[in-house]
């Protein structure tokens, strides 16, 4: 008769805990796609490593560095609210590189709507600062001016502003917009033509 052998002992080896995620170390494309999958951390990682790269960007595209802060921000606003249009047919940099120059260029019509004078239309004789007839006629005449643009497209419309309002060159209009100068000097020329028909003194 064999001896019985001994039971064995059952090792219970504790689960060693996975290490934190380290989110720094990861690429673009997999903090995206865990950004995309509600992962807050990465969307918080991405955005992070990005700020710097959006604030040049900024910096560079708008002249007044208030301005350019603004931007940042807000274009940094819409990459998280925006990130799930990103398809993934171009790289992550530069679909954010698009995004923060158009995020320039609206800034940049909005706050001439409200803060510029309307495309020459005010060069006139000088008046006295505090005259409330003046003041009303050029309130009115922004207004005008605001409803005319809107009606622009929007290509039209961004081109003639940041021409005519912020005295750009048509190559920097191209640099931070993207398209051909000869494209922007069209959209200047039609959205001109067009305003002038809609304000008699521009």
């Amino acid at each position: 008769m064999q001896p019985q052998g001994r039971p064995r002992r059952q090792i219970e080896q504790a689960l060693r805990p996975h290490p934190p995620l380290r989110y720094e170390t990861l690429s673009d494309p997999i903090l995206v796609k865990r950004a995309k999958d509600g992962d807050e951390c990465a969307l918080e990682a991405l955005c992070e490593r990005h700020a710097p790269r959006v604030n040049r960007i900024a910096g560079l595209v708008l002249r007044d560095p208030e301005d350019a802060r603004d931007a940042a921000q807000e274009s940094l606003a819409k990459l998280c609210v925006r990130l799930g249009q990103f398809r993934g047919d171009s790289q992550f940099s530069t679909w954010l590189h698009r995004l923060v120059v158009n995020t320039c260029h609206d800034l940049h019509a909005r706050r001439a709507l409200r803060m510029s004078e309307p495309l020459g239309a005010l060069h006139a004789d000088p008046v006295a600062p505090d005259d409330p007839v003046r003041d009303a006629a050029l309130a009115e005449l922004r207004g005008e001016l605001s409803n005319c643009l809107s009606a622009l497209p929007a290509a039209q419309a961004k081109v003639v502003v940041l021409k005519d309002a912020f005295d750009y060159s048509f190559e920097e209009i191209s640099a931070a917009t993207g398209m051909p100068v000869g494209t922007a000097k069209c959209y200047a020329h039609r959205a001109r033509a067009r305003l002038r028909t809609q304000l008699p003194a521009a």
